[in-house]
């Protein structure tokens, strides 16, 4: 074996490493991603607290139960 040889066999062996070290690096990234994506899940945000009385339903525009009592009573 020559000393161009063992360059050839280290080289080929680092660019080993840096695919390797390149995978790792996109799994962990995948990983936080998910793990934040989680976490935003988790809080529920965008949620709302309030609640409606359904007595006071016809006071709500665009309210899908009101919107279906009108469509059910043009119906009948």
């Amino acid at each position: 074996m020559s000393l161009k040889e063992d360059v050839e066999k280290v080289q080929e062996k680092i660019e080993v490493i840096e695919r390797q070290f390149i995978i790792i690096l996109v799994i962990l990234c995948m990983w936080f991603i998910t793990g934040c994506y989680l976490v935003y899940i988790l809080n529920d945000v965008g949620t709302s607290e309030e609640t409606i009385d359904i007595q006071d339903v016809e006071n709500i525009d665009n309210s899908h139960i009101k919107i279906g009592d009108e469509i059910w009573e043009k119906s009948n």
